[in-house]
């Protein structure tokens, strides 16, 4: 069976748990913590999934044995004694058992140097930030404060690490993106010597690898305050260290046709995205206007100009989101839309069909992305900036021929083994120029989709035959 199928809600989960060690060694000992004891205690709505970390000071590898021996543990669970921690599978989740301790780290290295055991205190301290220190008895459900901070951080809605933030952040510098992602996520402020750490810090991020890195912005990029995380990520400086190309924006100013300059104007698009709105869509806005800075110009009339500046962005948006590590499919769709971002503002009812049938065609089902992007863009033009009546008119153009044909499946008649045998050509670069004229001559309509003896003279006068 699927074990995605078989995963419990976090609320039976943790009866399991309960269940299991209640009457035993660990009644009353164990206590949650970090994000699903802190949205508890925030009042906000739990996830179904919520990650499961529970501390104890005790061995968390003779829990994860107990668990596993009394039948409540799926399977042997997964140990690291270095560190003191255990993972166990519990109906289908992951559950993080800790040993409450003490860490230090060595400077190129995020990963503790030394682990000894220590009180739940001492487990406190060594957390990110106060929020996150929060216990929870699993067995009597009481919330305590052991460091008397998390309360009194929550209601003044301020993020400030337990202990010294430069050391903090020394140990483990993705701290700083976690502060920047919760800041975004719960609107709180980041405290002043928090913050200061935070820009002194900012260029030993570049010990962090880039998928991890990636994910922190990521989650940021998908709040509902993501303009707030990216001025903040710029601001310390952190932007700068792992995405150059977007701080690149800043202070770009623009021609008369926008009210803001680069960065400020990319922001307000990002702004004014829905807020269901996907990830490729998200980091398609935030880099549609990438390319800017290297194609500004100034003309001979006076006027500046960002000529060739979406093809450009596309190139800069492939390298960057590439260095990050994210998925070629991911990487792809976005710079597709960010090539392809000035189309729908473009459009002119002198367009032919064919023109519509090829953005259609070049765009699938990226194609609603597309005209987001073109109704964020221009509301980001400047106050009574609405007008999005060439997307509306190009979305009317489009009914009829997509009612007609599904545009979408449009390719040419002969494939790429057909072309072979005809051709003689081997696989390769060639082959496929072929081919893609074949699909643009049915696209123009000019090539019946189901016409191969007409696509065999056609690519026979292709190749001057």
């Amino acid at each position: 069976m699927d074990a995605q199928k078989t995963k419990v809600s976090t609320l039976t989960l943790l009866e399991t748990l309960r269940s299991a060690t209640r009457g035993t060694e660990y009644d009353g000992k164990l206590f949650l913590v970090g994000g699903y004891v802190r949205d508890r205690a925030m009042g906000l709505p739990l996830s179904a999934s919520a990650d499961i970390d529970i501390v104890l000071e005790g061995d968390a590898l003779l829990l994860a044995q107990f668990l596993r021996d009394c039948g409540a543990a799926d399977f042997a669970p997964v140990v690291f004694p270095r560190f003191g921690t255990a993972m166990v599978v519990v109906s289908g989740r992951d559950v993080e058992l800790v040993t409450a301790r003490i860490e230090s780290y060595a400077p190129g290295s995020r990963k503790p140097e030394t682990v000894e055991p220590g009180t739940l205190q001492d487990d406190a301290r060594r957390r990110d930030f106060t929020i996150n220190t929060l216990l929870e008895n699993l067995h009597t459900g009481e919330i305590t404060d052991p460091l008397g901070q998390a309360f009194s951080d929550i209601d003044a809605a301020i993020l400030r690490t337990p202990t010294d933030p430069l050391l903090t952040f020394q140990d483990d510098p993705l701290r700083m993106l976690r502060a920047v992602r919760f800041a975004a996520r719960f609107g709180f402020a980041i405290e002043p010597f928090t913050w200061k750490a935070a820009r002194q810090s900012a260029p030993r991020l570049s010990i962090i690898s880039a998928e991890r890195i990636r994910d922190e912005f990521c989650k940021t990029l998908l709040t509902s305050r993501a303009t707030l995380g990216l001025n903040l990520l710029k601001d310390s400086g952190l932007l700068a260290n792992f995405a150059p190309e977007l701080s690149a924006m800043v202070g770009v100013t623009q021609n008369e046709f926008h009210a803001y300059p680069v960065w400020e104007h990319t922001l307000i698009a990002l702004g004014n995205l829905p807020e269901d709105a996907s990830l490729t869509l998200r980091l398609a806005t935030l880099l549609h206007d990438v390319g800017k800075p290297p194609t500004k110009a100034t003309g001979e009339d006076g006027r500046v100009h960002f000529y060739g500046h979406a093809e450009v962005g596309a190139e800069i948006a492939r390298k960057l989101l590439t260095r990050l590590k994210f998925p070629n499919e991911e990487v792809a769709a976005v710079t597709r839309l960010v090539a392809q971002h000035m189309r729908v503002g473009d459009y002119k009812p002198a367009w032919s069909d064919a023109a519509v049938r090829r953005l259609i065609r070049d765009l699938g089902p990226q194609l609603e992305d597309l005209f987001a992007i073109h109704r964020a863009d221009v509301s980001a033009l400047g106050p009574g900036h609405t007008d999005i009546s060439r997307a509306e008119d190009l979305k009317a153009r489009m009914a009829p021929i997509q009612a007609a044909q599904d545009i979408s499946t449009l390719t040419s008649p002969l494939d790429g083994e057909a072309l072979m045998r005809l051709l003689g050509l081997p696989a390769g670069r060639r082959l496929g120029q072929v081919k893609e004229y074949l699909t643009g001559e049915v696209i123009e309509g000019r090539l019946a989709p189901e016409d191969r003896a007409g696509a065999e003279r056609m690519a026979r006068g292709f190749l001057g035959e």
